[in-house]
């Protein structure tokens, strides 16, 4: 079983990269939160990475399914996701488009509205989310600013933002960039895509509340 891998980038693309590791080409997949924070590299230089990786294969399902993780914490935060009664590595990848720590405070405060919103998590899901995790994410819940992250150039990170709450989240390209635009207003500090994803939700979740 592969638990990590650290060497240069060979190929990438949005949520994919092939990283070499002992003259061999590993494919991992990442989830688009890890993929956002994933460093650029600059011009001319090959890419190193070290990835900790969740590794799955099943007889149903014999090629190997590697989906990586800048910090070990994220990957353990996965593994215990994928334990909800439904929630596969793709399902489980695809749903995390905010930082652990978001996830983990919404299942802490029962919040299916909010989990419903993620990609792929339904209201039934949702509700099996926190049925399995309620009262084991709080270790998760508390990583607010302990985690590394990059900081882009603002006109970066609210593209991501905009593709993400328009291709993921099926949100209209105009609803979108109000939703960013307000934010960024509200917080004119706001240096990160996560950051951003956060002040959003915040306030959409706040909005459902008075609701």
């Amino acid at each position: 079983m592969i638990a990590y891998l650290r060497g240069p980038i060979l190929r990438r693309t949005d949520e994919v990269v092939v990283v070499e590791a002992g003259g061999i080409g590993y494919e991992v997949h990442l989830p688009a939160v890890v993929a956002r924070a994933l460093p650029r590299p600059a011009d001319g230089e090959p890419q190193a990475v070290e990835l900790h990786i969740s590794y799955h294969a099943t007889q149903n399902q014999p090629k190997p399914l590697l989906i990586g993780f800048l910090h070990e914490v994220e990957q353990e935060f996965f593994e215990r996701f994928i334990t909800v009664d439904g929630m596969g590595p793709t399902k489980a990848m695809k749903a995390i488009v905010h930082p652990i720590h978001v996830i983990a405070d919404a299942i802490e405060r029962k919040d299916t509205q909010f989990l419903r919103r993620l990609p792929g998590i339904g209201e039934r899901t949702a509700e099996k989310v926190i049925a399995t995790l309620h009262g084991k994410m709080g270790k998760y819940a508390l990583l607010r600013g302990t985690e590394v992250r990059p900081q882009p150039v603002a006109e970066d990170f609210k593209a991501e933002v905009l593709e993400v709450l328009t291709q993921q989240l099926g949100h209209r390209p105009v609803e979108a960039r109000r939703m960013v635009e307000e934010a960024l207003r509200r917080q004119p500090g706001i240096a990160s895509a996560e950051e951003l994803f956060e002040e959003v939700y915040r306030v959409e979740q706040d909005a459902g509340v008075r609701t």
